[in-house]
């Protein structure tokens, strides 16, 4: 073959190559879509119901929250929910289980009962499921059926972690092109080191609080060593970027900083994340939900919120990397309190029984 026909064979396959580009890159690129769903400071608000003034509030409520989380969940391939605390406390409902009618042996929370209908992949404990004491707490999680994460909170006598700190999910994910992947998520849980003054009663002499951001410095390396691809934070703790120290209440901003979490769920002062109180905050862009670049969500509270954030993953030197990410939240009304969905019928049903007996007492009392 002459020297013009090679010359003529190349042009004709550059020009094939531009026309017509190999797929081999596409289909060797592993990119993954995960959706992260996130509810925060239900305060046992179940039901779409105002017990002190005994009427329907359509701007409240997981039964309503639940229709948001099956629509997320529709839109995605690739999907995880998790709770970040402050769920078993702050009403009528939540005290009358403790006060007056308990959790008898073998019965389930309906909390619990609730994130175990929606099939949640993990929970957080937050402060206020500390207010009705370690032994209630231990008795209710046992109805709980995923795991429940906590890094700051150490037993006093062994200085062991309390809770079980982290956990590291096993997830069977699809890519854009259909293929199947394990993907290793890890899950950490923090909480504000103030539940040594708030819930000293309970609290002193069997447990004690380490700063937020010096737990994860601890463990989110040892989950990484364990094989941990990405790194969700379950940290029950707000936004504030006042300089850190070992008792900073609002930690997330900080917790940002440390490279291998990959996202964090923010929750415990019930804002709205990305938002408007918080245009102003540092190398903050919540356009995009990120602060100092990583993704952060938080979805107010008492269920009036889902948030979201959305990931893009990408197989980097054999090592899976964020590639894009976006954060937002949901409303289940609008601004002047009109529902945005539906009640979730089947959760509705699920728990009736106990909000109907919880009424049925604010009635005896004449409240």
């Amino acid at each position: 073959m002459n020297n013009k026909k090679v010359f003529l064979l190349l042009i004709m396959f550059a020009i094939t190559q531009v026309l017509f580009p190999s797929n081999m890159d596409a289909e060797n690129t592993r990119i993954v879509d995960l959706r992260i769903l996130e509810t925060t400071d239900l305060h046992a608000t179940l039901v779409n119901y105002d017990y002190y003034q005994t009427k329907t509030d359509n701007t409240i409520g997981l039964v309503k929250t639940s229709s948001l989380i099956h629509q997320a969940r529709n839109e995605a391939v690739n999907s995880l929910l998790f709770d970040n605390g402050d769920h078993l406390k702050g009403n009528p409902l939540g005290e009358y289980l403790v006060r007056i009618k308990g959790i008898q042996k073998g019965k389930i929370h309906p909390v619990y009962s609730a994130f175990n209908y929606l099939k949640y992949d993990g929970i957080a404990i937050g402060n206020h499921e500390l207010n009705y004491g370690l032994k209630f707490l231990k008795t209710v999680l046992k109805g709980a059926k995923m795991p429940v994460v906590n890094a700051n909170v150490y037993k006093a006598k062994t200085n062991k972690p309390y809770f079980k700190p982290y956990v590291i999910l096993k997830k069977n994910v699809v890519d854009i092109q259909g293929q199947s992947h394990e993907l290793k998520i890890g899950v950490i849980g923090f909480m504000p080191p103030q539940i040594m003054r708030w819930d000293k009663a309970n609290l002193e002499g069997k447990v004690i609080a380490r700063p937020i951001v010096e737990a994860a410095k601890e463990f989110v390396p040892k989950m990484k060593a364990e094989g941990a691809d990405i790194i969700i934070a379950l940290a029950h703790t707000g936004i504030d970027s006042e300089p850190y120290h070992p008792e900073t209440e609002h930690a997330v901003y900080y917790l940002s900083e440390i490279q291998e979490i990959d996202a964090i769920l923010a929750g415990h002062s019930h804002g709205i994340f990305p938002g408007r109180a918080y245009k102003d905050l540092p190398k903050t862009n919540i356009d995009e939900g990120k602060i100092k670049g990583k993704p952060v969500v938080m979805a107010g509270a008492f269920g009036s919120r889902l948030g979201i954030i959305d990931l893009q993953l990408e197989v980097q030197d054999g090592k899976w990397k964020v590639l894009n990410s976006t954060s937002f939240t949901r409303a289940i009304a609008d601004e002047t309190g009109n529902p945005l969905v539906k009640t979730d019928k089947k959760l509705l049903k699920l728990i009736k029984p106990e909000h109907q007996e919880t009424v049925d007492f604010l009635k005896k009392l004449g409240l």
